[in-house]
């Protein structure tokens, strides 16, 4: 029996660049659970938070302290070939 958790999606999802080098935020949840964490570079490729954030403004919060620290680079992948 397969059930389809429907997702929440933040209002805090976006496109965010540092320098010349842009990757998509994805803040979601299910049905009263924490919120996660995803972010998917130019090539597809996903980093997501192995934590949960209690609220989505902390989880950006944690993004952009990331890129501050790590620089986005970080988040960024290969391309496929």
């Amino acid at each position: 029996m397969d059930e389809e958790i429907e997702l929440e999606m933040s209002t805090l999802c976006q496109d965010l660049t540092d320098g010349s080098k842009t990757v998509k935020v994805e803040i979601y949840r299910g049905s009263g659970s924490k919120w996660h964490l995803e972010v998917v570079d130019e090539f597809g490729n996903s980093t997501v938070w192995d934590d949960q954030f209690s609220t989505d403004v902390a989880a950006l919060e944690e993004l952009k302290s990331t890129i501050k620290d790590e620089g986005i680079d970080a988040l960024i992948g290969m391309p496929y070939e």
